[in-house]
C-alpha cells in the first residue's frame, strides 16, 4: 500500500536521479555510504514516522498539552515516538561520527525528516528545534559547551529551543528588553520574558537547553538600542555539573501555554527568566552562558534561524504533500456524478477523479508539493556543497545560492502548499472540513507556517532589500547563471522549448524590475511591494525547478515507470500553463512602482 506521507518513488527520483546524491560518496565525509545506506535510513524514517508519529497525530491535536501551574502533561504517545526517534540515532543523523552521528548528507537527512513532518508536525517540532540548537552551538559554541550541552542533545537526552520573540517586540528583535547581567564568575544573570517559544517546557527530556537572545547593559546600566547590543546565551532548565549530571533548577519559569489553531501537540510557551521562583532574590536572574562574542548574538542565532526557515518550508511542503495524497486516494475511491455528456441517470456513478475540475485541483496540488519538495531538497544539497565541495570557489558559490534561496524555500511552500491543503479540502467536498477526515487538520497545522520564522513580509524585505543586492548582486547573478544553463538545455529539448522561452521572458523582466526598484531614491517605495516581489521571484524559481525535473524525467525515462515520468511532465506542463503566467500582471504592478498601500493612511481605514 502506498504511503500517504510522501511518495517514495518521488523521493528516489529527486535524490538519486535529479540531485544525484550518490556522487557525494566520492567525498571523504560520505565515503562509508552508498545508495543502500541512504535507502536504509529512509526506510527507518518511514517506518518510525508511520508506526509511531502518524498514529497519534489526530489524538495530539484533540488533546493539547495541559499546564497545571507547576508542570506540563501531554498524551504519552508523544514521548514514546520521540524515544523511538532517539533510539534510532536520528538526532545525530547528519553529525560526525565523533558525536555519535551517521554522517549522512544533509539532503538525505532532510529527506528522512520529511516523513516526520508529514506524519506529525507537532511532535516533529521537538527534534527539529533540538537539532537546530545543536547545530548552532557546534558552529558558535566552545568545546566545553559542546561537551556539556550538544552531545546530550545529539543523544536525545536534552532537547533545545530558540528564544527570540518577546511580547512587546514580536519579530522586531531590535526592540527586545531581556537583559543579561555579567557576573564575576563569567556567567550572566538573565531577566525578562520570551513569547511564542515552541518546546519551551515539557517533561519529554532530562533537560531543556534554551538559546536566548538578550542585551548586556552598558557601563551606565542602559541597554544598547537596536540589534548591535544583542548577545546569545545558553540558559538550561537544569544547571549541568562538570561531570554531566544535573544540578539545581534554573530560574526559567513557564508563565502559560499559548493555544494555536495548529501544531497543537507542541507546547508553545510564555517563559519568564529571573522571576525568582527557583533562585534566591539576592541572586536574581536565570543563569546563562555567553555563546560566541559579546554583541554578536543575532549573527550567531542566524545560523539556527536560517536552518529553521528552510525547515519551516519543508514542514509546509510535507503538510501539503500528505494532504495531496489523502485527497488523491479519496478522489479515486469516491463515486459521485457522471460525465457531463452522460445524461442517463441510471448509469453508474464515476469516481470523482474522472471529473476534469477534480483533476485540475489534484494537478495543482501535485505541482505545488512536488515542486516545493524539490526546492527544499535542492537547498539541502547546497548545504552539502557548502560543507564538503572540494574547492573554495564551489563552497562559496553554494553559500551564495543558499542565501538567496532561503527566503523562497521558507515562504513559497508556506503560501502554495497551504493552498494545496485548501484544495485537498475542496476535493473532499463536505467531508473535507469535518474532523473525521485528516485534511482539515493539515490545513490548520499548515496555516502557522506563513508566520513561523518570519512572515512573508519579512522574507520579502530580506529578499528584495538585502539578498538580491548583497555583494553587488553576486547571489542574484549566481542564481541567474544557473537558471541560464537550464534554459540552454531546454532550448535543445523539443517538448520543453516553449517552457524555456516562457521562463526566459519572465527572468529578463524580473531583472529589469529589480533594477527599477533599486534605482529609486525613496527606499520605502522600493520595498513597498516586497511581498509581491517575493511571490513573483518564488514562482520563477519553482518554474526553474520544474524545468529541471522535466529535463531529468526525459533523460531518465524508463518504460516500466512510464506513468511516473508522464506525471512529472504533466505537472511541469500545468505549472507553466497555469502558474507562471500569473507573474506577468504582478510584474506590471511592480514596474509601475505602485504606491497604493504605501500611501494609505491610518485614519482612512
Amino acid at each position: 500500500m502506498q504511503s500517504k506521507l510522501v511518495s517514495r518513488r518521488d523521493l528516489d527520483f529527486l535524490l538519486f536521479e535529479w540531485l544525484q546524491v550518490e556522487q557525494l560518496q566520492e567525498r571523504p565525509r560520505y565515503a562509508d555510504h552508498s545508495r543502500e545506506t541512504f535507502s536504509a535510513a529512509l526506510d527507518t524514517c518511514e517506518q518510525i514516522a508511520s508506526d509511531l508519529f502518524a498514529t497519534h497525530n489526530k489524538k495530539a491535536d484533540e488533546n493539547e498539552p495541559v499546564f497545571d501551574g507547576s508542570s506540563v502533561s501531554m498524551i504519552p504517545e508523544v514521548g514514546q515516538a520521540l524515544q523511538a526517534f532517539r533510539h534510532a540515532g536520528l538526532f545525530a543523523a547528519g553529525q560526525d561520527y565523533e558525536y555519535g552521528g551517521m554522517q549522512l548528507p544533509c539532503v538525505v537527512e532532510k529527506a528522512g525528516f520529511a516523513y516526520f513532518k508529514a506524519a506529525n508536525v507537532g511532535t516533529a517540532a521537538y527534534p527539529f528545534l533540538t537539532i537546530g540548537n545543536a547545530n548552532t552551538l557546534l558552529r558558535c559554541g566552545t568545546p566545553e559547551q559542546i561537551e556539556r550541552y550538544v552531545k546530550p542533545m545529539l543523544e536525545g537526552r536534552f532537547f533545545g529551543t530558540m528564544c527570540l520573540s518577546e511580547p512587546q517586540a514580536g519579530s522586531s528583535l531590535s526592540d527586545i528588553t531581556c537583559k543579561a547581567i555579567p557576573q564575576e564568575d563569567g556567567t550572566y544573570r538573565l531577566s525578562g520574558n520570551k513569547m511564542w517559544i515552541s518546546g519551551g517546557e515539557h517533561e519529554l527530556a532530562d533537560n531543556i537547553i534554551h538559546l536566548v537572545l538578550a542585551k548586556v547593559p552598558d557601563q551606565h546600566g542602559k541597554l544598547i538600542p537596536g540589534v548591535k547590543g544583542i548577545s546569545l546565551f545558553i540558559v538550561p532548565k537544569f544547571l549541568v555539573q562538570d561531570d554531566g549530571s544535573l544540578g539545581e533548577r534554573n530560574d526559567v519559569v513557564l508563565a502559560g501555554l499559548n493555544h494555536k489553531m495548529g501544531y497543537r501537540g507542541t507546547t508553545n510557551c510564555l517563559l519568564n527568566f529571573g522571576e525568582g521562583k527557583f533562585q534566591p532574590q539576592a541572586q536574581a536572574g536565570a543563569i546563562g552562558y555567553l555563546v560566541g562574542n559579546l554583541h554578536q548574538g543575532l549573527a550567531n542565532m542566524f545560523h539556527m534561524m536560517n536552518e529553521a526557515r528552510i525547515g519551516v518550508g519543508l514542514g509546509a511542503v510535507m503538510l501539503g504533500y500528505t494532504g495531496y495524497l489523502h485527497a488523491l486516494e479519496y478522489a479515486r475511491q469516491r463515486p459521485q456524478g457522471r460525465a457531463p455528456l452522460d445524461k442517463d441517470p441510471s448509469s453508474k456513478q464515476i469516481p470523482i477523479i474522472e471529473h476534469t475540475d477534480v483533476k485540475r485541483m489534484l494537478l495543482a496540488q501535485k505541482s505545488y508539493v512536488e515542486g516545493g519538495l524539490a526546492l527544499n531538497l535542492y537547498c539541502a544539497r547546497l548545504v552539502d556543497e557548502e560543507r564538503t565541495a572540494p574547492d573554495a570557489a564551489s563552497r562559496t558559490h553554494a553559500s551564495l545560492l543558499l542565501d538567496i534561496l532561503t527566503p523562497i524555500a521558507k515562504s513559497w511552500p508556506s503560501q502554495w502548499c497551504l493552498e494545496a491543503n485548501n484544495l485537498a479540502i475542496q476535493v473532499h467536498g463536505g467531508y473535507g472540513y469535518t474532523r473525521e477526515y485528516h485534511v482539515e487538520q493539515f490545513y490548520r497545522d499548515n496555516r502557522l507556517n506563513p508566520i513561523h520564522e518570519g512572515t512573508h513580509g519579512i522574507q520579502g524585505l530580506d529578499l528584495l532589500g538585502r539578498k538580491v543586492i548583497m555583494q553587488n548582486g553576486a547571489a542574484l547573478e549566481a542564481l541567474g547563471e544557473l537558471m541560464h544553463k537550464t534554459l540552454l538545455m531546454a532550448a535543445n529539448t523539443e517538448p520543453l522549448i516553449a517552457y524555456g522561452k516562457s521562463l526566459a521572458r519572465v527572468l529578463q523582466r524580473l531583472a529589469q524590475v529589480t533594477q527599477q526598484l533599486h534605482a529609486q531614491s525613496d527606499k520605502n517605495l522600493t520595498l513597498a511591494n516586497a511581498s509581491l516581489y517575493l511571490e513573483v521571484f518564488g514562482h520563477a524559481v519553482v518554474s526553474w525547478i520544474w524545468l529541471e525535473q522535466a529535463l531529468c524525467a526525459l533523460q531518465q525515462k524508463l518504460a516500466h515507470d512510464a506513468d511516473f515520468y508522464a506525471g512529472k511532465l504533466q505537472a511541469c506542463r500545468y505549472f507553466f500553463h497555469w502558474e507562471l503566467p500569473k507573474v506577468h500582471p504582478q510584474l506590471d504592478i511592480l514596474a509601475q512602482l505602485d504606491r497604493t498601500s504605501l500611501d494609505m493612511q491610518d485614519s482612512w481605514f
